[in-house]
């Protein structure tokens, strides 16, 4: 009778455990796809600021040119 209720104890523990992994699964779902989007709107806006400050640079290298030619 002991095991019984001890095989019954454990069978009720697992799903429970297993329902509340079931209940993360969506919030931890939402959270990954939100990280994912954050990650790909920071690497465009990097991308972004890496061209800006390239042009920035072509622009001085353009104006040393023109001060040093004159």
């Amino acid at each position: 009778m002991a095991y019984l209720t001890s095989i019954v104890l454990a069978a009720a523990c697992v799903v429970a455990l297993f329902l509340m992994l079931l209940r993360l699964v969506g919030p931890a779902r939402q959270l990954a796809e939100t990280a994912q989007r954050s990650r790909a709107h920071l690497a465009d806006r990097t991308g972004l600021l890496a061209a800006r400050v390239a042009a920035l640079r072509v622009a001085l290298d353009r104006r040393r040119r023109r001060r040093n030619a004159g």
